[in-house]
């Protein structure tokens, strides 16, 4: 009796770790991560502007007071470089891996001058950078970038209908592209 038992309990443990499994492994198995949603934008080292509506990949900006865009990037040839300037009330950017895993973060309260400059680079490109550091990265946060690729996520706080011009010219004027010394 003991041992039914103790087999029921295995069983079900068992049933229910590989549930969770599945669950997590999901995404990756029908490409419907979130990577995969920002590589199908076709806009490669250049922020894209999410919409209210989903578009043809799914994407969607949900929030009425936040104006979002995203950029896949890749530093596999060189150091990737993100750079936005403008008098908006609130920005934040975030930096993923091609896993989803968040790598980095900011927003404009943590940034030099309330202004986004920052170099995503390899390990072994950090090293080269800050050897012979160039004299427009002086005020960047360099920060390394485990994988080769990856996408960055750019919110910006619109909180009234007054901000929205100035909130979609900082997303539009914001750059995400290779690092050019």
């Amino acid at each position: 009796m003991r041992s039914l038992l103790f087999a029921i309990l295995v069983g079900l443990v068992g049933a229910a770790l590989l549930h969770i499994v599945i669950i997590l492994t999901l995404p990756q198995f029908t490409g419907k991560d979130a990577y995969s949603r920002v590589l199908g934008l076709y806009e490669m080292d250049s922020f894209f502007p999410l919409t209210s509506e989903p578009g043809p990949t799914g994407l969607a900006n949900d929030d009425p007071y936040l104006r979002v865009a995203v950029c896949g990037f890749s530093v596999s040839g060189g150091p990737a470089r993100f750079v936005a300037k403008g008098a908006i009330p609130f920005w934040s950017l975030s930096i993923y891996d091609a896993d989803s895993n968040e790598i980095f973060s900011m927003n404009d309260h943590t940034a030099v001058n309330g202004n986004l400059d920052l170099v995503m680079a390899t390990p072994i490109q950090l090293v080269d950078l800050r050897k012979t550091p160039p004299e427009n990265l002086a005020q960047s946060i360099m920060v390394e970038m485990p994988d080769e690729e990856g996408y960055a996520v750019l919110r910006a706080l619109a909180p009234m209908d007054s901000f929205e011009e100035s909130v979609r010219n900082f997303l539009a004027e914001s750059s995400c592209e290779p690092f050019r010394r």
